[in-house]
């Protein structure tokens, strides 16, 4: 049953109310939609387009690669898995628009891939009308699994305060005394920043200042200018996709690096790769590394390699670990019906690239590793990747439930 399709909207607009009654949610219209026996629809509104089009390129081709593998093992309760692939071009707006279109006229009430934690806010505030399920792969804001949580809404991804737990833990002992952070303004830069801010305090060092870029911008001169002002010792950068190629491009034409040790809560092969030298040290917490020595992690990078022909970058893992975890509540639950998802994920533990993932009950959050890594020169590759050089155990960078801090 879709609306326009077969009956007409006042009917069933009628039928609509007549069933969010039945269900004792008077007022809102509940998409009650069940996936019957055919494929396994996953809808994935992300940015394919824009300023994050990078980074959606990974969210696809990981999902080609993931259908690929479904099919070579025959399906998830015997059923294929079809991803239906809208670009929103990182707008909130568009992705709502997106993501309800695919709800009533493709009966998809799973989510995943959605690039910008703007857009993940937008959608999780719909998710309880649409009766949908939305397992994060990408979105870093701390308030998604604290003050905006939703029951709907699970994160298999490491959020932005872990990674700014995590570079903060690592910093502790660094000779390093002063830092001064830059980050992308929006909902996961404001978030980030706000976390390591509380963090290198805690653990004894100075935090003398922050800025904040907009997605896009394409001088970074100013925002250079104002951190070589502030004369620090060590500067947090929280930015992504080409925002941070650019950022890390005219930080090297500046010299920032020879005075500044730049540290960040992300380190992505996107970056690295058009920066090249500029980025070689630089260190930072990170999601996902091809390096991390991991049983599962091998097997998923020599499959990625023979796929893609190149190496695995931080969304490509995030998006692989999050389906893992999504097809096991499938086959747990034996459904893919909403509730029974929800229940299915609460407390499910899953062994994956990142080694164990527990999706926590209280806040839907899921723990995990915590890894800090350094851009390095090595043997067969033309860029600069990212080594591990450190991990910190899921309960010391994952924060208390349904909150954003660790204090």
């Amino acid at each position: 049953m879709r609306p326009g399709h077969g009956i007409g909207r006042r009917r069933f607009l009628k039928t609509g109310v007549a069933a969010a009654a039945a269900l004792g949610a008077p007022g809102v219209l509940r998409y009650a939609w069940a996936q019957g026996s055919g494929p396994i629809r996953i809808g994935v509104p992300t940015a394919i387009t824009g300023t994050w089009a990078a980074l959606g390129a990974q969210v696809v081709r990981t999902c080609k690669l993931v259908q690929k593998e479904v099919d070579e093992r025959g399906g998830i309760l015997g059923r294929k898995v079809e991803f239906i692939i809208e670009d929103t071009q990182g707008n909130p707006a568009n992705c709502v628009r997106k993501a309800q279109e695919m709800v009533e006229r493709q009966k998809v009430n799973l989510f995943t891939g959605i690039m910008a934690s703007s857009e993940a806010l937008a959608v999780s505030a719909k998710l309880a009308e649409w009766n949908a399920f939305f397992l994060s792969a990408i979105n870093g804001a701390g308030e998604l699994t604290a003050e905006k949580y939703v029951p709907n809404f699970f994160r298999a991804n490491t959020s932005g305060p872990m990674g700014a737990r995590t570079i903060a833990l690592y910093l502790k002992d660094a000779p390093q005394k002063t830092f001064y952070a830059i980050g992308l303004d929006y909902a996961w830069g404001h978030s980030s920043v706000s976390v390591f801010e509380t963090e290198i305090k805690r653990v004894g060092k100075e935090f003398t200042g922050k800025v904040f870029a907009p997605t896009g911008t394409k001088d970074y001169s100013t925002y250079i200018t104002k951190i070589q002002q502030a004369n620090p010792q060590g500067l947090y950068v929280a930015m992504t996709g080409d925002d941070a190629t650019a950022f890390y491009q005219q930080a090297a034409q500046f010299k920032l690096g020879e005075k500044i040790q730049m540290v960040t809560e992300l380190v992505d092969i996107l970056n690295l790769k058009p920066a090249g030298d500029a980025t070689l040290g630089l260190i930072g917490s990170s999601r996902y590394a091809f390096t991390y020595e991991n049983a599962e992690n091998k097997t998923f990078v020599q499959r990625f390699q023979n796929e893609v022909k190149e190496v695995p970058d931080t969304f490509d893992g995030e998006q692989y670990q999050a389906l893992q975890i999504l097809f096991r509540a499938i086959e747990k639950a034996k459904s893919t019906d909403t509730a029974a998802l929800i229940k299915a994920m609460e407390g499910l533990e899953v062994t994956s690239v990142k080694g164990k993932v527990v999706m926590r009950e209280c806040d839907h959050q899921g723990a995990q590793v915590g890894l800090v890594v350094k851009a390095v020169r090595r043997s067969g590759f033309a860029h600069p990747i990212p080594e591990v050089i450190k991990t910190y155990p899921a309960d010391v960078v994952t924060p208390p439930c349904r909150k954003s801090s660790y204090s």
